[in-house]
């Protein structure tokens, strides 16, 4: 048996033979035409043929992945149209009298090579997308099909890394996982992946001889293990099942209350970041959505959206909801999440730096519009809006100007709105201390308590090498919970958890204790968190 350790993209045991995933050879050879101006028409068509496959691949993602996932495609398109991408092709055909093939593969690679190079997290991983869109070109240009799943039995999938419109064209009836040597926890493919709810590990470095042999994925763990000896597998096979029965086990808990045995009642919901993920939240029971992370709406295009693009989204989540509340968290970029079309200076420390409502209340119009069209979507369902960063009680205040203004606008255009709960996130050691003062300014607290303990602890949090010092249990995050909690109470609002911890079943004892109204968790851990609280005393 061999062992080989990779990291963990979605969770989950799969056993089964592996099939590498075999792609053409992507080798394009050089030839002279004599007729340029006929090879670019060529290319053209190409062009034409290649955004009509991604209009398909578009469609056919929105329903089995949601808007946010599916956008990629269309980003795909627009890439398709860049005028700095057509022109290097064509003016390569036209003056070096070279066949659209190999103009395309060059581009791709000069562009994945420039994007690489960027030091931006976001604008490096569309290096990927770029590689994608101009080998679509040369498959079509060169007459090659797609490529795909050999036999009818499900396989675990290994590849070099997978594309995004690869993911989605596979057929999922026959993927057990996936493992790629390549990639990473926050590409395209990996978001498909975890929404797709397929087992998946990157950065495994498998050998070439493994296609057919069996092997065990350990989602959970990131490990994968070739030809199992039979102890092993028995275990494993015995580890699934049991992963199994619980999930069907947790099922028979739909539609019961989250109530402890005393009889105290807690609200349970979601966290999410797209239209597909609230539907997962819902076939998990959750009671409402707790956060949804409207930053994907522009990490995942190449514009600022609009308003009428923000406002189609949320009125959809809020109609999908149907009457359960639903708590928007404005824009959140800056730190880890960069956006290329921001156009940010770089910072020596971004997590202190440039991000969250520091950025809407430094560029207005970027705030407003989002704001008019969260209100205009409240119309439609129960939207609740929270803003995150806040440090003080001067930026609420000018919050609560901001949103009266577009209230304001809206009423004045005989545009209708729905009553809108509007509460903060209590991510500073300032906003908890505070927090007696910033109670009597809203309607509600919700605490992100990933960048409360990392801000508590002076710890990065995406610093690996700190992890073993990284203590989220530590006195001094559960004291600023329990003062928040208390604060709250006393202005007569309620309080929540949407961090990571809320998920932590270790703590839920403790944050009830606390008096927390509301925990906000994946969808996936929505019915664990129920069966805790219905056994607590």
């Amino acid at each position: 048996m061999v062992k080989i350790e990779g990291k963990s993209v979605f969770g989950g045991i799969a056993i089964g033979p592996v099939e590498i995933l075999k792609k053409k050879d992507n080798q394009v050879l050089r030839r002279h035409v004599e007729d340029t101006e006929e090879e670019v028409r060529r290319y053209e068509a190409a062009g034409d043929a290649a955004k009509k496959q991604l209009q398909n691949l578009y469609e056919k993602a929105l329903t089995e992945v949601g808007e946010a996932s599916a956008a990629i495609f269309r980003v795909h398109e627009l890439m398709l149209s860049d005028m700095d991408f057509v022109d290097s092709i064509t003016n390569m055909i036209r003056t070096q009298n070279v066949n659209a093939e190999y103009a395309a593969a060059i581009t791709g690679d000069n562009f994945s090579t420039l994007f690489e190079s960027m030091d931006d997290d976001y604008m490096r991983a569309r290096a990927a997308d770029v590689k994608d869109v101009s080998e679509r070109l040369i498959r079509i240009l060169s007459g090659e099909g797609q490529n795909g799943i050999r036999g009818n039995e499900p396989v675990i999938l290994a590849a070099e890394d997978l594309a995004p419109s690869e993911t989605v064209q596979l057929d999922k009836s026959k993927i057990l996982a996936f493992m790629t040597r390549y990639g990473s926890a926050n590409s395209h493919t990996a978001i498909l992946a975890r929404t797709m709810n397929i087992p998946a590990v990157i950065g495994v470095d498998f050998p070439e001889d493994c296609d057919g042999k069996t092997a065990v994925v350990d989602g959970f763990s990131g490990c994968i293990y070739l030809d199992p000896d039979p102890e092993f597998l028995k275990m494993m096979t015995e580890r699934q099942a049991e992963e199994i029965k619980k999930r069907e086990l947790l099922q028979t808990l739909k539609g019961k209350e989250n109530i402890t045995q005393s009889g105290r009642k807690v609200n349970v919901y979601a966290n999410v970041g797209s239209v597909s993920d609230v539907v997962t939240a819902l076939k998990n029971d959750a009671g409402g959505i707790g956060l949804f992370r409207s930053e994907f709406l522009y990490l995942e295009k190449d514009h600022y959206p609009t308003e009428e693009e923000q406002f189609q989204v949320y009125k959809r989540v809020a109609e999908t909801m149907a009457g359960k509340k639903v708590i928007i968290r404005t824009l959140d970029i800056g730190a880890d999440k960069q956006i290329g079309y921001f156009d940010m200076e770089h910072e020596e420390n971004p997590a202190l730096g440039y991000r969250a409502i520091r950025i809407c209340l430094d560029r207005i119009d970027i705030f407003k519009a989002q704001l008019r069209a969260l209100y205009r979507a409240s119309a439609y369902g129960n939207i609740s809006i929270m803003y995150p960063m806040i440090i003080s009680l001067e930026e609420v205040q000018r919050i609560k100007e901001i949103s009266a203004e577009v209230r304001g606008e809206l009423k004045d255009a005989g545009i209708s709105f729905g009553n809108v709960e509007e509460g903060i996130m209590i991510e500073t050691p300032a906003a908890a201390i505070i927090s007696d003062l910033l109670a009597e300014e809203v309607d509600f607290f919700s605490i992100g308590t990933n960048d409360l303990s990392q801000y508590t602890l002076a710890i990065d949090r995406q610093n690996p090498k700190l992890d073993a010092f990284f203590d989220p249990h530590h006195p001094a995050v559960l004291r600023l919970l329990k003062m928040v909690a208390d604060n709250a109470h006393k202005a007569g609002i309620w309080v929540g958890i949407c961090g990571e911890l809320g998920a932590d079943l270790t703590l839920t004892q403790a944050f009830l204790d606390m008096g927390m109204d509301e925990l906000s968790v994946s969808p996936a851990m929505v019915l664990p968190l129920r069966q805790i609280i219905r056994e607590i005393r």
